[in-house]
């Protein structure tokens, strides 16, 4: 049975709980429905609303006396971002995060991931309107332990991760959730504008696009805010950047990585081989990490080096951190111009759906590398 994995507890749950939520609410009513299937929606229908329920304005909120000033501050800022996400780039606010809504727990879903021994492709589950996606959230970590060991069952590598914080890609209004105020002001600038890529746009069955692109979108569009806001100079100008760069600097490791485990799992070794030789990989990748985790300013939340790893595991990270130099590339082709790359990144995207990473390659081979 395996524990949870604490690794970014912030990490959004965008496309499994999101988009679900909203098929959920659409279908639930009025259709009789039988089966684990339809209770796993109807849960989602449930959260959703008891989350939308008990919503209530920011400006509310802040004009209370008995908040912290801390509070306070990031609810101001949370009102500034989505502003300067609107305004400066170009995102689909609407009225997202507008409103808070209390939530009770640090994770608002638990996140089952599964893969095969020997290859990082992951196990995939289908939602209606989303297609394919590599995670399935359970509100109930008993239920996520147990689906995880179901897989490990059927031979698979698993892990499980909590979720704070997850996007209904615009269908709702969604509230900022009170277990997102624990984070520092960069990290919450970043997770806002990432869940507002979300919003903006996403294409079905593709995670690794919809959570790399938003990825590098939210550090990105963080740093220009604070830059914008405070002053290039000022502490969390200089912090989002330094999120953005070790962002880069994490997503080129990781692909070494990935290029190191390809290597032993299209060896056409025997099975016990591969086995044995992936086990000495997890832990000079582990290795590797631990060399360079203290680089990677504003990462602490990522434990690559302490953590059990396994296929799961690393395609969790690989999902959220694929080629995000070339993302980078594109910034400094359009001179840093944060609301012209997001504006190109969808462009090429919604040109090539069926390989959106490859368009946005061809888009910068020709220039130099951002890191």
């Amino acid at each position: 049975m395996p524990s949870p994995v604490t690794a970014r507890p912030w990490q959004p749950l965008t496309l499994c709980l999101g988009k679900c939520i909203r098929f959920a609410l659409l279908i639930a009513g009025p259709i009789l429905l039988t089966g684990c299937y339809s209770g796993y929606l109807a849960r989602a229908a449930y959260e959703e609303v008891r989350v939308l329920w008990h919503r209530e304005p920011i400006a509310s909120v802040i004009a209370q006396k008995n908040i912290s000033e801390d509070t306070r501050a990031k609810l101001e800022m949370v009102l500034k971002v989505r502003e300067f996400a609107a305004n400066q780039l170009g995102l689909n606010v609407g009225g997202a995060y507008e409103t808070i809504a209390p939530i009770d727990s640090g994770a608002i879903v638990h996140v089952v991931m599964a893969a095969p021994q020997d290859s990082l492709t992951p196990y995939t589950w289908w939602f209606p309107i989303v297609g394919s996606v590599p995670y399935r959230g359970y509100f109930d970590p008993a239920d996520a332990r147990a689906e995880a060991a179901d897989l490990e069952r059927d031979g698979l590598d698993t892990m499980i991760r909590p979720a704070a914080a997850f996007s209904s890609l615009g269908f709702f209004d969604d509230p900022l959730l009170t277990n997102l105020l624990k984070l520092d002001r960069v990290e919450l600038a970043g997770v806002i504008i990432h869940e507002l890529f979300h919003r903006t746009y996403f294409i079905p069955s593709d995670a690794m696009f919809d959570e790399s692109a938003a990825t590098y979108v939210g550090a990105a569009g963080a740093a220009a805010f604070f830059a914008d806001t405070e002053g290039k100079s000022s502490p969390d100008a200089i912090a989002a950047q330094g999120v953005v760069d070790s962002d880069l600097k994490l997503s080129l490791f990781l692909l070494q990585q990935e290029s190191r485990l390809l290597h032993i799992y299209m060896s056409g070794d025997p099975s016990d081989e591969i086995l044995k030789r992936r086990t000495a990989a997890f832990v000079a990748i582990q290795a590797d990490y631990a060399a360079l985790a203290p680089q990677l300013s504003g990462l602490e939340r990522f434990d690559l080096d302490k953590q059990p790893i396994n296929n799961a595991v690393m395609i969790d990270y690989l999902l959220y951190f694929h080629d995000l130099n070339n993302f980078a590339v594109l910034g400094c082709i359009n001179h840093g111009d944060a609301r012209a790359t997001i504006a190109q990144i969808i462009a090429l995207a919604k040109a090539h759906p069926e390989d959106p990473f490859h368009a946005i390659w061809t888009a910068t081979r020709n220039a130099p590398p951002a890191l």
